[in-house]
């Protein structure tokens, strides 16, 4: 890159050697998988745990930034629960909706900047086409409500912020999609996977190397703030990246028996709350602004498997 906005070409995912520690760097959040991904490019960042900032407890927050004085927040921290958020709205609204309005109103009050985390969810799943940002929200469930509206309190507060919406988030660590089907490849005959739900599998790491781009540029938020989609690049169902996963592992232990993997629809596999069907995300708008670019699913679940 020649400039600050040249966006000739995509930026490749920023190594961790090349990130300078910043202790004017707050993260929330640090126990989930995009946490743990920004605590590791980070690692002088702040990184309070639950005991000093606690997301649903307003007065925890506001104590903690106004001693902390950050100069970035970055707030991956949320009630992801999609199925539990159903009978727990009430907490899902505290660490969703009004922590993002809380940070924000922090935020603006010392002159920090923020880069909040959100999700394909605020959309209703209809169609076949990829969303956009400014594409008519409508979420299905308290998750993707609470986290919609945690999104319009944030940019209401006025503070410099970049929203960050992704989706179908796998890392090495922790609980997720690629580390359950793992487990249960090998201890199932078969296992009957969604079929009908269309995304992209993104990465934490992916998600905190793009986190980290921008925090390197230090853009004028004033001029480039907003909402942006982030995800990998292609689309595939949970099925789909079921298959691949179990692919990827029979190539690691050809000895090992694994699970059939068996596509079923939406209808047969019913849940708490209602997922949408196309969780598809438009990233032009990322592409054309920051000049980066997600890297493929595929490439990413293979990324990941090195890391196992």
């Amino acid at each position: 890159m020649t400039g600050k906005w040249d966006t000739s070409e995509m930026s490749q995912p920023i190594q961790n050697e090349t990130i300078i520690a910043n202790a004017d760097i707050l993260i929330t959040g640090t126990s989930g998988q995009v946490g743990g991904a920004l605590q590791r490019l980070f690692p002088a960042a702040l990184m309070p745990g639950r005991d000093m900032l606690d997301l649903a407890n307003e007065a925890s927050i506001r104590e903690y930034i106004r001693v902390a004085q950050p100069r970035w927040i970055l707030n991956p921290g949320a009630y992801t629960a999609v199925d539990k958020a159903e009978s727990e709205p009430a907490l899902a609204k505290a660490i969703n909706e009004d922590a993002p309005r809380i940070l924000g109103e922090e935020a603006a009050r010392i002159g920090a900047r923020m880069i909040h985390f959100s999700t394909d969810y605020v959309f209703d799943g209809s169609g076949d086409t990829p969303w956009r940002e400014d594409d008519a929200t409508g979420p299905l469930g308290v998750y993707g409500a609470t986290k919609l509206a945690g999104e319009q309190a944030l940019a209401a507060t006025g503070a410099q912020h970049i929203i960050l919406r992704t989706s179908w988030v796998f890392s090495a660590t922790g609980k997720n999609f690629l580390l359950t089907i793992l487990r249960l490849a090998r201890v199932r005959e078969h296992l009957s996977i969604v079929a009908d739900q269309y995304g992209a599998p993104t990465t934490a790491d992916d998600l905190a190397a793009l986190t980290a781009h921008i925090v390197a540029l230090d853009p004028d938020l004033i001029r480039v703030g907003g909402t942006y989609h982030a995800t990998s690049q292609g689309e595939t169902t949970w099925h789909g990246f079921a298959s691949e996963i179990v692919r990827l592992q029979a190539l690691a232990e050809p000895a090992t028996p694994l699970a059939n993997i068996l596509p079923i629809p939406t209808s047969g596999f019913p849940t708490a709350a209602q997922r949408p069907l196309n969780s598809r995300l438009n990233c032009e708008k990322l592409a054309s602004t920051f000049a980066f670019r997600l890297p493929p699913w595929q490439e990413a679940l293979a990324t990941t498997f090195a890391q196992l």
